[in-house]
């Protein structure tokens, strides 16, 4: 073979990995088609004359953009330039406006001509996250409502405690329980209850519509909603109207000592987080309202 160092060039321009090879110093000594192609199709302003470029110096001031990551990958990468670990691999989020996507990258050594250099690769592992998240969202779904149950509630609402401890934000909880809803499923069954749970579910999605909030099935027939930023008046005027289109639904309950059609209970509670207290405390109060408003004669809104 006459072009044995074409060849192996053709070989690394096949290969869909983006890869690149740096020397001690961080500056690029080659990349491959795929890693030019990626970045022409991705906006970025170089394209062609990659060498020399410090991709180390690069990672470092990519601190504002991408969070945390560029300083990890840099530290990486001089994690292996100095030896202190033979090889470097890290996952990262790169999304587009289009899709979202995912790579993981690899750095090891590589010796030549008695000089050191390190080879980058960054491989697209988009599949394998999008199949792993499917589960993990399969794994936070109810079953039967197709809304949050509540091991997600759980996770969510420590999430947004925390979230607004740090913004010094108020956090809303409303715990909802369908009022004799035991009487229903004995009057027609539980198949039809179950369409009933369904349908307060359906309800419950319209009233979440922030990245802050969300709805759960809490357990059997209780759901509960959490308002993240939200002040208490705001989330008596939102639950409010949560009982009348409840009460729209019209879902029969002839036996009902309330109403002949399904109501609910609403506990509401509304907490501006601090050190001193964790989310426990939200639900304690908002699971008191509860008490109070079925003590009360059930079918309204206590807070």
């Amino acid at each position: 073979m006459k072009d044995v160092k074409g060849f192996l060039s053709s070989i690394l321009d096949s290969i869909t990995d983006h890869i690149t090879v740096i020397d001690n110093t961080g500056a690029i000594q080659y990349v491959n088609k795929s890693w030019t192609a990626f970045a022409t199709r991705n906006g970025c302003l170089i394209t062609e004359n990659w060498k020399n470029i410090n991709y180390i110096e690069a990672c470092d001031n990519a601190s504002d953009i991408d969070g945390d990551f560029g300083p990890k990958v840099a530290q990486g990468i001089r994690s292996v330039i100095d030896k202190s670990h033979d090889s470097f691999y890290f996952e990262y989020p790169c999304h587009s406006p289009q899709q979202n996507r995912w790579f993981m990258m690899r750095v090891t050594p590589l010796s030549f001509e008695q000089d050191n250099y390190f080879v980058i690769s960054h491989h697209n592992i988009t599949e394998r996250k999008l199949a792993e998240e499917k589960v993990r969202n399969l794994a936070r779904i109810d079953g039967l409502t197709n809304i949050a149950n509540r091991r997600y509630f759980d996770e969510f609402l420590n999430a947004e405690w925390r979230r607004c401890l740090r913004l010094e934000l108020p956090i809303s909880l409303a715990i909802i329980d369908l009022d004799h809803f035991k009487l229903l499923n004995d009057t027609y069954g539980h198949q039809h209850g179950d369409q009933c749970l369904i349908q307060i579910a359906q309800l419950l999605k319209q009233f979440v519509n922030r990245s802050s909030d969300i709805c759960a099935r809490y357990g059997g027939e209780e759901f509960a909603i959490v308002l993240g930023n939200t002040s208490l008046t705001d989330a008596q005027t939102l639950l409010g109207s949560l009982l009348e289109e409840i009460a729209h639904l019209d879902i029969t309950n002839p036996n009902s000592p309330i109403q002949s059609y399904l109501t609910a209970s609403i506990g509401l509670a509304t907490i501006q987080p601090n050190f001193e207290e964790q989310e426990k405390l939200l639900i304690y109060q908002a699971d008191k309202m509860l008490y109070k408003a079925k003590a009360n004669g059930r079918d309204r809104l206590e807070s």
